[in-house]
C-alpha cells in the first residue's frame, strides 16, 4: 500500500491563507512558552471569576484557532470549508455543565439540536456529548465509585439515565451515530454501565451508540475484549472511540490521595502499545466493532491504515473513522483525507465565556504533551518556508 506522507505541509495547510498561517505560528510560539501559558491561564481564570470581559482578547487568538464558533449556525462556513477538502466535522457543544438543573436542561436542549443539525448535513457524520454535563458531579462520582447513595442521589442517577436515553433515542430515530465522551475514572464506571445499556437498546442493527476508551488506563484493553464478548452474547454491535487520555496528572493524584492503585500505564510506550493493540483487535473483529480513531499520533494513524489494508477493508469503510481536534494535527487530517480515508475534525463550539475552560485545558495539554507544540510549530514554519520558496 502507498505510504501517507504526514510531512506534506502543502496538503496539510492548503486550506489556510498566508495570514492564517502566520497567526498559527505566532499562537503556537506563545503556547510553547510554559511560563506564559501558566500566567495567561491564571489571568483568564481571574477574569472569569470577576466577570471581566475578555472576549476581545480571546476571540482572535486561541478561540478562533481551536473553536468552530459561538453557535451551531455560525459553524456552517467552517463545515463547508472543510468539506471541500474531504474532511468532515463533528460539532461538540463544549459548555461545562452539570452543577445546576438549569445548566443541565440547557445542555440537553442544545445537544438535541446538534443531533438534529447533524442529521440534516452529510458533512457531520457523528453527534457527541460529554456525560458530566447531564448529572451533578458528586452524584456521578459516588455512583462511579459504588458508594452508598441517598434516595435523592438515586433519583439523580435515574435522571441521568433518562437524559442519556433521550439523546440516544433521538440519534437512533435519525440514524445518526452518537459518541459519549470519556470522563475520569471516578465517574467512568457508572457511565460505562449506562452506555452499555444504550448499546443493548439501540445497537441491534449497527453501531449507533459509541463509548470512549481512554487507552492510558491499564484496564481498557481488557475492557474492550470483555465488551466484545458481551456484544456477541447479546447479539449487538459496538462503537468505540479510542483516545489516549486527558486526565493523567489528576488521576494519579487522586489515586495517591485515596490509596488505590494508579490506573494509568507506567510509561507512554505502554499506552501506545495498548492503543495500537485495541485498534488491531477492533479491525480483526470489524464485523462487530466500529472504530473511531481519535488521535494526534502519526504512528497510530498510519497503523490503522495498514490494518485496514491487511484485512481487505476499503479506505472509506464506514466502520472506520479517523479524527483530530480542530486546530491541531492538520498534517494527519488532511493527508488522510486526500488519500481517501474517512476523517473528521472534532470541533468544539459555544459562547466564549463558556468555552474558556476547554480552551485553557487545550493550551495546558499542548504544553504538557511532549513534542506536541514544537511539532505543530515546525509544520507551520515548514509550510511558510515552502510557500516563500515557491513564490520566488
Amino acid at each position: 500500500m502507498e505510504q501517507i506522507n504526514f510531512n506534506d505541509t502543502k496538503i496539510a495547510f492548503d486550506w489556510k491563507t498566508d495570514k492564517e498561517l502566520n497567526k498559527a505560528v505566532f499562537l503556537f510560539k506563545m503556547i510553547g512558552k510554559n511560563s506564559m501559558v501558566k500566567v495567561g491561564n491564571a489571568l483568564i481564570n481571574t477574569a472569569i471569576a470577576i466577570h471581566f470581559p475578555i472576549g476581545w482578547a480571546v476571540r482572535p487568538t486561541i478561540y478562533q484557532h481551536f473553536v468552530g464558533g459561538e453557535t451551531l449556525e455560525s459553524c456552517n462556513p467552517l463545515v463547508e470549508k472543510l468539506a471541500k477538502f474531504n474532511v468532515k466535522t463533528i460539532l461538540d457543544y463544549s459548555v461545562e455543565g452539570g452543577d445546576t438543573e438549569a445548566k443541565i436542561d440547557a445542555a440537553l436542549k442544545e445537544t438535541l439540536r446538534t443531533i438534529d443539525n447533524a442529521a440534516t448535513n452529510s458533512n457531520i457524520p457523528y453527534a457527541v456529548f460529554k456525560p458530566t454535563a447531564f448529572c451533578y458531579p458528586d452524584v456521578l462520582r459516588k455512583a462511579g465509585r459504588k458508594e452508598h447513595l441517598t434516595e435523592e442521589e438515586i433519583l439523580e442517577t435515574e435522571k441521568f439515565r433518562t437524559r442519556v436515553k433521550t439523546l440516544c433515542q433521538k440519534a437512533y430515530d435519525l440514524d445518526m451515530p452518537i459518541m459519549i465522551d470519556a470522563e475520569d475514572v471516578a465517574y467512568q464506571n457508572f457511565i460505562d454501565i449506562v452506555v452499555y445499556e444504550m448499546m443493548q437498546e439501540f445497537n441491534k442493527e449497527k453501531a449507533i451508540v459509541y463509548n470512549t476508551l481512554q487507552m492510558y488506563r491499564k484496564d481498557r484493553l481488557d475492557f474492550l475484549k470483555d465488551l466484545y464478548q458481551k456484544a456477541i452474547s447479546d447479539n449487538i454491535f459496538i462503537g468505540v472511540k479510542f483516545v489516549r487520555g486527558a486526565y493523567m496528572e489528576k488521576e494519579r493524584e487522586l489515586a495517591q490521595k485515596l490509596g488505590y492503585p494508579d490506573p494509568i500505564h507506567n510509561t507512554k510506550l505502554d499506552t501506545d502499545d495498548a492503543f495500537n493493540a485495541a485498534l488491531k483487535f477492533s479491525v480483526e473483529h470489524i464485523d462487530r466493532i466500529s472504530i473511531f480513531n481519535a488521535t494526534h499520533n502519526e504512528k497510530s494513524s498510519r497503523f490503522l491504515t495498514e490494518l485496514m489494508s491487511q484485512n481487505g477493508l476499503a479506505k472509506d469503510d464506514s466502520r472506520c473513522f479517523f479524527s483530530q481536534l480542530y486546530g491541531m494535527s492538520d498534517n494527519i487530517t488532511f493527508n488522510l483525507a486526500k488519500a481517501g480515508y474517512n476523517v473528521a475534525k472534532y470541533t468544539p463550539y459555544g459562547p466564549i465565556k463558556h468555552v474558556l475552560p476547554y480552551l485553557l485545558r487545550r493550551t495546558e495539554e499542548n504544553t504538557s504533551v511532549a513534542g506536541q507544540t514544537s511539532r505543530e510549530l515546525q509544520l507551520f514554519t515548514s509550510e511558510k518556508q515552502r510557500r516563500k520558496t515557491e513564490n520566488k
